[in-house]
Order: structure tokens, then sequence, then C-alpha cells
């Protein structure tokens, strides 16, 4: 039951959403692994089914493994304009049934505060049903006092899982769990955390501190306990009116070939330009965003003379500060974004629309 005088926080994800789209325009694959991927030497899987993660195919995988991982696998080219109308009409859908602050993330997921709400349950369980009937999409949905609560929820039993966790419950049915399940933690923490032992959430949770400090850095150190008391009080940010437009991914695992970086930033780019075309509107300043597995995250950024939304453009200037700026570590995740927005010549659309993904 969901305590009215608290945060209830909702997280909506998608289930392998890309595959998703790509099934319901080819029902005859439904059951068959099914690995949506580029075709070129440097290509990397963008989402596979459920059936093509059994072979251990997953996103930001190289193509070339994942068709070794799985030769029988279905390899699909992306059709990022697809997922976008879908995503828009999903989403749209979401925004009409529930009058509350959501805050998109990406493409297939978002996070709601749904505490103003009557019975946000039940609504939040009609709302998927009705997502499933009209867009053809399971969203799986989890449900807690934090974002950090419902992000753990719903990935908890994927695909169609609906969870609802408190704190402390959070704290219990994932004690044994690895700390690689809790958003933040990637595979290089989890395995500096094995090294000192520290094997399963409940034990991070019980860690000493200054033992943590010592080997994280004293942010990082206290940053990882809160994160294995589930302690997170982060906010739903809301869409907004500002100046820029942006889209970021965090990878399955951490990433160190340039090649994948390389073509993730591409695709953000697009995606970008995408929404800025829709909008009218072009950027002056082009950046991206690094954050490393040991959570540093840093930006570098770009400003040109005139506004622009050509994509070929800010795809190339994107690279360049990759390129100028190679990370010294892993990756995590990544992102582009496009500042300084103003009013495209010949557009009807009000200057400096943005918005923030």
């Amino acid at each position: 039951m969901v305590d009215s005088g608290r945060r209830v926080i909702a997280h909506l994800d998608c289930d392998s959403f890309y595959a998703s789209v790509e099934l319901l325009r080819r029902p005859e694959l439904r059951g068959r692994p099914v690995i949506v991927a580029g075709n070129g030497p440097r290509a990397v899987v963008t989402t596979a089914s459920y059936e093509a993660r059994r072979f251990g195919v997953h996103s930001a995988m190289p193509a070339s493994r994942a068709r070794r991982l799985c030769p029988h696998g279905v390899f699909i080219a992306p059709d990022f304009a697809a997922y976008r109308e879908k995503s828009r009409e999903l989403w749209g859908l979401v925004r009409e049934r529930l009058p509350c602050p959501m805050q998109l993330v990406s493409l297939d997921e978002a996070y709601l505060d749904v505490s103003a709400l009557k019975h946000p349950l039940a609504q939040l369980r009609a709302l998927v049903a009705e997502l499933r009937e009209r867009t053809g999409i399971n969203v799986s949905v989890g449900v807690g006092p934090s974002r950090l609560v419902a992000k753990t929820a719903s990935d908890w039993r994927k695909p169609a899982c609906f969870a609802v966790l408190s704190r402390e419950q959070a704290c219990e049915v994932f004690a044994s769990s690895p700390p690689r399940i809790l958003q933040g933690i990637g595979p290089k923490t989890a395995g500096r955390l094995q090294e000192l032992g520290i094997e399963t959430v409940a034990q991070l949770r019980e860690a000493d501190e200054a033992r943590l400090a010592a080997v994280f850095g004293p942010r990082l150190g206290r940053w990882l306990v809160r994160r294995a008391h589930f302690e997170d009080d982060s906010p739903v940010e809301a869409e907004r009116i500002a100046k820029s437009r942006s889209a970021e991914i965090t990878f399955d695992a951490d990433v160190s070939e340039l090649s994948i970086l390389e073509e993730t930033i591409c695709r953000l780019a697009d995606e970008v330009c995408a929404g800025l075309r829709r909008r009218g509107s072009g950027g002056r300043t082009v950046a991206i965003k690094l954050r490393y597995d040991d959570w540093t995250t840093v930006t570098r950024s770009r400003t040109i003379a005139e506004p622009t939304d050509d994509a070929v453009r800010i795809r190339g200037l994107a690279l360049a500060l990759l390129r100028e700026h190679p990370p010294p570590r892993p990756v995590r995740l990544v992102g582009v974004r496009v500042a300084s927005l103003l009013e495209m010549a010949g557009s009807g659309c009000a200057a400096q629309l943005q918005l923030a993904l």
C-alpha cells in the first residue's frame, strides 16, 4: 500500500523497446531472437529481444560478437524514425492519462512523480494495460519512495514487471543481489568492490565507509553506502522550456572501444537533430558528455558562429570533441547536447524551444 504522506515515484520502462517496435511490424518473428544492430564493421547492438539475451547478447555489444553468440538471430537495421514516432505516441498517451510531473530520460523510459494522484497504483495498472492495447508495447513499472527504488524495482522481474517496494523492502529484497543492480554502479566499480570482499548489497550496506573512501575517494565512498541503503532524494525533473536539447544513453556494460563511442555519438546526434528540426530550432553550441566507470563526469563543447540543425555538421563537431579528448577510462554514459537554441529561418515555431530529454 502507498503511504499518502510520502513521495511516490514510478519508473516506466518499455520492455526491449526497439525490438518490440520491430516485432509490431514483423509479427512473424515473435519468439525468435531478434537483434537490432547496424551492418557496418563498427556497428553495435542497439537492443535485443529477450530470446536473444539468453545467448548473452546485450546493447552496446559489437554486432560482430552478437553474431558469434547468436548465429541464428534475426538481425534488423535500426529505424530510429519509427522508434521516435512510437515513443511520441506512447509518452503522449501517458501525459494524457496521468496529470503529474514526468521526466523522460530516453525514448523508452521515464520517471513519474505520482505522489499527488489519488489511487496511483490503480491508475498505473490501468495505464499499462491501455498502453499495451493501444501501442502494442509492454511497459514494466517500478514504484517506490525514490527514483532509485523505482528504477531497481522495474528491472526486478522484467519483462511485464509491476513492483511496489518501500526503501526498507528494497533493502531486504535485494540484500543478496550483487551491487551491480544499483543504478550508477558499473562493472568496474563492482569489480573493485569484489576485490574488497563486497559481493552483495547487504555487504556494501555494512561496509566501513572509511575503507571505501580510501579506495574510491570520500564522495564516492559515501555515495556507495547511501546507494546500498537505497537512499536517494533526486527529484523528478519535469520537462521545461530551456535553451538546449540533449540525448544520452547509459551502457549495459562500460565501453572502452572508441568505435562504439563514435557510433553511439552519431546516433544521439541524429536523435537531437530530429528534435531540433521538429521544433524549427537550431543551436550554436555542440557538447558531449562522458561519465566514466568511476562516476567522474566531464563535458566538452564547441560554439560556432551560426545556429544549425544539420545532422552532418553536428555529428562532425561531436565526433571531433570525442577524438580531441579521448576518454582515459571506460565510459558508462555518453550524451550529446546542442545549446544556445534559436529559431531557424523560415520556421513558424517560437524561438529557443527545447525539450530536455
